[in-house]
């Protein structure tokens, strides 16, 4: 028996939100429980909310859904949606762009739609192909599919984890939603705070790189992973990787058939991520990123309206308006700018903590935030985005370490020290910088600790009490994660793939969901397909940063003539760069009180926190990112125990 529960309203245009999970019998209260945890997500999707209970041999089953309409604006797009002969149901939460495509495989195989929906087509291609439809996929995705005949529900995440997904277990139950709010109300015990997150946070910066999230026994189902829930013992398998990234070395392209090979992928992957039903527009930074997708649009599209929606900081030596001018001015583009202020920043730092739901790294996502607020009050509700770039193409500063220590492992001793030479020309580098991280490349775990520790960088500052952490077996070192093993002459290559699907880009992609999804707007990242990175990971690591040091070489080649020489040949990166100093320092009044409110946290040494503040803005102790971590964690954790 299934008893649906829904209500659509298609009077405003509004990504989407998803929420269930199975009980073993009938919860008390479970209508109320499931309504709660879709409202705690309703701009995730404002269009339409609904959920679906289903009674099985072992439970019962739920499946919810709140949408934002983006593709058949229509009722036929409602969700939970189930196949035509009822043996499989979905709720899906994202984007396929080649459902199109996909369809016209399907079709003559069977399978007869009757919406114009991308979900209709994703349920096909899962009913006909089950997991084996997954690499088919281009498009950011987190769904779960209720298997009837099977017995199982299934919970999947896309590659690069661009579309989030929470799970947990408590008392035999198991829970899901795209959001830790919705996981609230569906619990019935109390969130607790991981302190193992919470230490690595605090202490070394470092969060959504694994599957544990701030909360204990709340778990992210890591990027390109799925696990599966055995309906009738309430069994919950192991997650398994769906995709893993490859970077065996291909051989047969030139640096030129390789740049035009990735100029075809990049514009095909641009004309995808154009499709839509309601209006587009581009976050534009100013960077090289940024630039080519707002170039690539206006090549694939010479008529179409393009918004660009841009952050401009104050200051020149942080701004890229002249940068965001030159892309606007080549393609016609309507542009939008916002500055921000401190006193904003003040006035939003609650609604944003909230939006993100986990601490997060710096006061550049404040920035990212006004973008999208910007685009919503202008009423774009698709927005395309360079984020994954660096992470493919070995952008930031060109991850010499690793690129030293592949010359020296095939023996090019020369040409490892010719490249550190010529990397360290570039603004903000030196042959200092790279040896050191060259140095840490090569160095086993024990020693890479020791040389953090020369480096200030202390695991135990005086505002941790470490005995409180013995007693709960907190590991007290930095959690570096080594890339996966690689063959000589591939180090680039194995840490781009980590970066991409463990450390860097999950935390970047994660602030990025949440920042759109507060405003109800959906963020594309058109780089971000199976097929580039394939490619780009099988390249030799000399076309992605070249013996002169430079990053992104392929695809600075590959956008010649689309987007403009000076921005290509731009030798320095800012990207949403704010005045974190100036901001902080100016609400210290306000800060402060933050800082000295009771958390009861043991291991937390508050007073200690407090004096290091004051002495920070007192000028009497050096500023850094410190006191955003500490600022940012005590605010969340209040507003969690509110």
């Amino acid at each position: 028996m299934q008893t649906p529960r829904s209500s659509a309203s298609l009077k405003d245009i509004w990504m989407c939100g998803i929420v269930g999970g199975w009980w073993p019998g009938r919860l008390a209260m479970l209508d109320d429980v499931l309504s709660e945890a879709l409202a705690a997500m309703h701009r995730r999707g404002p269009d339409d909310r609904g959920y679906e209970l289903y009674e099985t041999a072992g439970g019962v089953t739920a499946l919810g859904h709140t949408r934002l309409s983006i593709i058949d604006l229509s009722a036929a797009g409602h969700q939970p949606m189930q196949s035509q002969d009822a043996a499989v149901s979905i709720v899906f939460n994202g984007e396929i762009y080649n459902y199109r495509e996909l369809r016209a495989e399907l079709e003559p195989l069977g399978h007869r739609f009757v919406s114009g929906s991308d979900t209709e087509v994703l349920l096909a291609a899962w009913h006909h192909w089950g997991q084996g439809c997954l690499p088919r996929l281009v498009g950011m995705f987190s769904f779960v599919v209720f298997d009837r005949v099977q017995g199982t529900l299934t919970c999947v995440r896309d590659a690069f984890g661009i579309k989030p997904f929470f799970y947990t277990q408590e008392q035999s139950s198991f829970l899901f939603a795209s959001e830790v709010s919705a996981i609230k109300a569906l619990k019935q015990n109390e969130l607790e705070l991981d302190w193992q997150r919470a230490y690595d946070y605090l202490v070394h910066g470092d969060y959504d790189s694994g599957e544990r999230s701030f909360l204990r026994g709340v778990l992210h189902l890591l990027p390109g992973h799925l696990v599966q829930l055995e309906l009738s013992s309430g069994r919950l398998g192991e997650p398994h990787r769906w995709w893993t990234p490859q970077i065996e070395e291909r051989t047969d392209l030139s640096l030129a058939q390789a740049g035009e090979l990735l100029r075809e992928q990049f514009l095909k992957s641009i004309r995808l991520h154009l499709r839509s039903d309601v209006p587009l527009g581009a976050a534009l930074s100013g960077g090289i990123d940024s630039s080519a997708v707002v170039c690539a649009m206006r090549h694939v599209e010479p008529d179409v309206p393009i918004n660009t929606f841009s952050y401009i900081a104050r200051g020149k030596s942080m701004s890229e308006e002249v940068w965001v001018d030159r892309v606007n001015l080549h393609v016609g583009a309507i542009p939008h700018k916002v500055l921000v202020s401190g006193e904003e920043l003040a006035r939003d730092l609650d609604d944003m903590i909230s939006a993100q739901g986990e601490p997060f790294g710096s006061t550049s996502i404040y920035a990212q935030y006004r973008v999208f607020q910007l685009a919503r009050e202008q009423g774009v509700t698709v927005t395309l985005d360079g984020q994954g770039a660096d992470e493919m193409l070995a952008g930031y500063n060109g991850y010499p370490g690793q690129r030293i220590r592949s010359l020296l492992e095939k023996g090019h001793y020369g040409e490892a020290w010719h490249f550190l030479d010529e990397w360290a020309k570039w603004p903000g580098r030196s042959r200092v910088a790279g040896a050191k991280r060259a140095l840490a490349e090569l160095t086993p775990e024990l020693l890479y600790d020791c040389l953090r520790r020369l480096n200030g960088m202390d695991s135990a500052p005086r505002w941790i009490r470490p005995a409180a952490l013995e007693e709960r077996d907190i590991v007290r070192r930095y959690p570096h994660q080594r890339a996966q093993k690689a063959e000589a002459g591939r180090r680039v290559a194995a840490e781009l793939a980590l970066s991409l699907t463990r450390r860097g880009l999950p935390a970047l992609l994660r602030h990025g969901d949440r920042n759109s999804m507060r405003f109800s707007v959906e963020s594309r990242v058109p780089f971000l397909t199976l097929e580039m990175v394939e490619l780009l990971l099988s390249l030799p690591e000399s076309y992605l940063i070249s013996s002169g040091g430079e990053t992104k070489h392929v695809f600075r080649a590959a956008m010649r003539g689309i987007v403009p020489n000076d921005i290509l040949d731009r030798r320095d990166k800012i990207g949403f760069e704010t005045p974190e100093r100036e901001w902080l320092l100016g609400m210290a009044q306000t800060a402060r009180g933050w800082l000295s409110e009771d958390l009861g946290l043991a291991f937390l040494d508050q007073a200690e926190v407090v004096r290091q503040f004051d002495q920070v803005v007192a000028g009497k102790q050096p500023f850094s990112w410190q006191v955003w971590r500490w600022i940012n964690f005590c605010r969340w954790y209040t507003c969690l125990l509110e």
